[in-house]
């Protein structure tokens, strides 16, 4: 594998499954933890054992174990999902490991950063606590200047071919497929938006022809009494302003309100505010009233008041 990816950075580390039994002296099956952090009690997790903090994390609380430590097995836990699971530095865990039962104290809490595809896990024990018992080895081969797909084939080829047991699979085909699907779902929603757009411009349209008859008399009076044509578009403009930004207004406010329980409640994701997009498409949704409020009351003004003044 070096051979043929010169380049590469190549990243191995110990790992077996495992199952929580108790967390801090409470069965596992008795934790009532948050949705976003319950995956964790699920059935067997991923865990390894290692003399520094792996790459991608980084020791917020407690300190790491020295690299020849003998002593009682100790753990450490990923942050968020430890406050989740209300656990903190100092309780205890047990863990089934091939059908024995591991008890570590939690000697410290990571931040891991799970988005940077490095290899990481929510428990990361002291290597004593495994001492003699068989794992397996996960490995990661990364291009730092990128690779093409017939090398990822030969590499992928050779080690099939040296290792027949070993399960490759190619995370930039994985990352594709996830990127297709997002990009059919974006496509979607564009698509749901622009009819919702399209209805609500049809919607403003007939508000403003309903009113339409009422300006027009307005106009008519008002043009009677002396007012010019410029000081009643500026009248108008102002009314059809005032109108867009209240709507604008709500629609950003409902949007946002939406957009923050879909993505934290329904997709368990961190929310990031960013009103960049949605302050451009208010102003245009003001213009846009503004543009057809004007446009419909331009014919309203060329109209002679007298045979209007007659049926008042």
């Amino acid at each position: 594998l070096k051979q043929q990816a010169t380049d590469a950075q190549i990243e191995r580390v110990p790992m077996m499954r495992g199952r929580l039994v108790t967390l801090g002296g409470r069965p596992a099956a008795d934790v009532k933890a948050p949705e976003d952090v319950s995956w964790v009690l699920e059935g067997d997790r991923g865990i390894t054992y290692a003399k520094a903090p792996p790459e991608g994390s980084k020791v917020v609380q407690g300190e790491w174990w020295p690299e020849d430590y003998r002593g009682r097995p100790l753990v450490s836990f990923d942050r968020r999902i430890a406050e989740g699971l209300g656990l903190k530095i100092g309780d205890e865990i047990t863990v089934n490991v091939l059908g024995r039962n591991i008890s570590a104290t939690i000697a410290n809490l990571r931040e891991v950063e799970w988005r940077s595809m490095g290899i990481n896990f929510v428990m990361v024990f002291s290597p004593n606590a495994f001492a003699g018992a068989p794992h397996t080895h996960l490995a990661t081969v990364t291009f730092p200047n990128g690779s093409s797909a017939d090398l990822d084939a030969r590499i992928l080829r050779s080690s099939a071919q040296a290792y027949p047991m070993v399960t490759s699979v190619r995370v930039k085909d994985a990352l594709e497929a996830v990127n297709d699907v997002v990009s059919q779902l974006v496509m979607a929603i564009r698509g749901a938006s622009s009819i919702a757009l399209i209805a609500s411009l049809l919607v403003l349209a007939g508000a403003l022809a309903a009113g339409q008859r009422a300006r027009l008399y307005d106009a008519v009076v008002l043009k009677t009494l002396g007012a010019t044509r410029a000081r009643l578009l500026s009248a108008y403009a102002l009314e059809y302003g005032v109108l867009g930004l209240a709507t604008a207004v709500f629609g950003l406010l409902a949007g946002t309100l939406a957009a923050y329980f879909i993505i934290t409640r329904v997709m368990n994701l961190s929310f990031t505010l960013d009103l960049s997009g949605a302050l451009l498409a208010s102003a245009l949704a003001v213009l846009v009233s503004v543009g057809l409020g004007l446009l419909g009351t331009w014919r309203i003004l060329s109209q002679k008041p007298a045979q209007y003044l007659r049926n008042l």
